[in-house]
């Protein structure tokens, strides 16, 4: 496994008629990951290791390889789960492998080296991700330590709103019972680990330490203590010795404030107990440091913020979550607003009362508009609204059903919301899950025929659907007839109203100057969407503090208008009112009955 460029398993080779090898993704001196696809089009890792080169703590007493059997025992959210193991013969060698979840992102070490984080709040959320991961593992009848916890070890799942951390890498993983004089430090990154696993000892809060190291490089760029030990690699009892002795030194902590907007002092005492070389003065589980990071510095409005990003294919109930203010939450849209309640929380509300015309329960109704608008967040006060339960299915679902997936997912997710109706089920960027057939790959058209005939009079069966789009007229038509997404409505930038309402929100909870005139900054922002005015008053927040004021003044939020401009352009915001147009056209001519488009009403 010398050459770094390619992998023993050529690109193609199929595993066991099981798993087809796509790349090659890393590589150590005793193992190779690989992104593998399986039989049904699923991704996967497959990690191929050859037992000759492990140490002998690598293997349990009846000579398994300890890394598979831990992750076969474990069930975390936290931490990449087990798929599949077994062995194979290649080219007359004998190789075990391991194959384990494809995470849709990226790895800490490489968010790090492309973007610098810039907020407390991400980097607590980033390590209180690791922390419930080692709880999990601490808290197991035979205690596993992970011994590896390093940015190259921590992968960030992209593929929900919020990034969720998962602990991968478990080749350094150990019982804790095990003995630890034979601890084996070939091949780690000795930068992130307690100094007493330096000397040859490990426990729960040697990973513990680990969490800080990272904490501390999220924060500074850079490892604690760091150091050219480059020079020193082949051998590693002098790296050691070198990295002990720096340790030995007070703690650098730079000053980083104009860089992390939201800084916060308590940050640093928590960084420093963590990295603490007295074990008495160390946090003494992971469910105690976590406790530490979760209590300080955690206000209010990020907790609010945060609670309402509803996780993948994952059913929020309102009997167990803040149930929010519904409509009260959404700034103008007054017309809409009624609208719906009309055509479509009235129906839902008294059923009763429908059945006596003959009426059902409504299908679903499509949101489309420019991006920025507000149409997911429209979406999710409206389930707040109308009281139902609420499944979220973003863009990444959508392609792990579609370009990774079969028929038969489309049809489990619908069975889901109606086994827990009443349910909204609700689907971002519409246009990647049902194309135009006309225009579309022959192996989509049964998977758009299967949703179209999932969501043929779904109202029935207590499922409410809500798509959608940027992009309208890339959505096949059928979705648009009445039984499907009879109601369609078009989101535009807010107007005066909704601005001047969009920036008294963003900013009651913000230290303000006297003066704050509303209405001009509303005239201000004409054709500003909705994120373009909540990225004004952060910016106007971040200039506040680079400037050391106490409080956001008229005169910034004035400035920072006038540099940024609108990201909706006037061509574009042209070009969807002909789309609102064609599609209101369309359907005029192909049912007269049938509502019209935005605010309009009916006598």
């Amino acid at each position: 496994m010398e050459n770094l460029n390619t992998g023993i398993l050529h690109k193609g080779y199929c595993v066991h008629d099981k798993y087809s090898v796509l790349l090659l993704h890393s590589k150590t001196s005793s193992t190779e990951t690989y992104r593998v696809k399986s039989n049904n089009s699923k991704l996967y890792f497959l990690k191929l290791i050859l037992p000759a080169k492990l140490h002998p703590t690598a293997f349990d007493d009846d000579k398994n390889i300890l890394e598979i059997e831990f992750l076969k025992s474990i069930d975390c959210p936290y931490i990449v789960s087990y798929n599949d193991s077994a062995e194979l013969i290649y080219n007359g060698y004998k190789y075990s492998y391991l194959v384990f979840e494809f995470v849709v992102g990226e790895t800490l070490c490489a968010k790090l080296a492309r973007n610098p984080i810039s907020s407390s709040y991400d980097i607590k959320h980033i390590a209180a991700g690791v922390l419930k991961g080692l709880d999990y593992l601490h808290k197991l009848p035979e205690v596993i330590v992970h011994n590896n916890i390093n940015p190259e070890n921590i992968i960030l799942d992209l593929s929900e709103n919020i990034i969720k951390p998962k602990i991968t890498n478990f080749g350094y993983a150990r019982s804790f019972l095990e003995s630890s004089k034979v601890f084996n430090r070939e091949g780690l990154d000795l930068r992130y680990l307690a100094s007493e696993c330096l000397n040859n000892l490990y426990s729960p809060q040697s990973d513990l330490f680990s969490v800080g190291a990272l904490m501390y490089q999220m924060l500074f760029g850079i490892a604690p203590w760091s150091k050219d030990f480059t020079k020193y690699e082949s051998t590693k009892n002098k790296q050691s010795e070198l990295i002990l002795n720096e340790r030995t030194k007070t703690l650098n902590l730079p000053n980083v404030e104009s860089r992390i907007f939201d800084f916060d002092s308590s940050l640093l005492e928590i960084i420093k107990k963590s990295l603490h070389s007295d074990l008495k003065v160390r946090y003494k589980s992971a469910s105690e440091f976590l406790n530490a990071l979760l209590n300080e510095n955690m206000s209010e409005s990020n907790k609010s913020a945060k609670s309402m990003i509803l996780p993948k294919n994952r059913l929020v109930n309102p009997e167990t979550i803040d149930k929010g203010k519904g409509f009260e939450a959404v700034a103008g849209m007054n017309q809409l607003k009624e609208q719906l309640r009309h055509d479509v929380i009235n129906a839902i509300e008294s059923p009763e009362e429908y059945k006596k015309h003959s009426l059902g329960l409504p299908n679903g109704m499509l949101l489309y508009g420019p991006p920025g608008c507000g149409k997911t967040f429209f979406a999710e006060r409206f389930s707040e609204e109308a009281g139902y339960n609420f499944i979220k299915v973003i863009s990444s679902d959508l392609a792990s059903i579609y370009i990774h997936g079969t028929q038969e997912k489309i049809g489990k997710l619908f069975d889901e919301a109606r086994q827990k109706a009443p349910t909204i089920l609700y689907f971002d960027e519409l246009d990647a899950m049902v194309p135009n057939r006309e225009t579309s790959h022959l192996t989509q058209t049964g998977e758009v025929n299967e949703f179209l005939s999932q969501l043929d009079n779904i109202g029935e069966s207590g499922v409410f659907v809500i798509g959608s789009t940027n992009k309208p007229d890339l959505i096949d038509k059928a979705i648009l007839r009445a039984g499907r997404l009879e109601k369609w409505y078009f989101i535009p930038p807010p107007d005066f109203d909704a601005r001047k309402g969009l920036f008294m929100l963003y900013l009651k909870d913000r230290p303000l100057e006297f003066g704050i005139d509303y209405d001009k900054l509303a005239e201000l922002t004409v054709n500003y969407v909705s994120s373009d005015i909540k990225l004004v008053i952060d910016e106007s927040s971040r200039k506040t503090i680079r400037d050391k004021a106490k409080r956001i003044t008229m005169e910034t939020l004035e400035l920072i208008i006038k540099f940024q401009k609108p990201t909706v352009s006037l061509s574009e915001l042209k070009k969807y009112d002909a789309i609102r147009r064609n599609i209101e056209e369309d359907g005029k001519n192909e049912q007269d009955q049938r509502p019209r488009i935005g605010f309009k009403h009916y006598p």
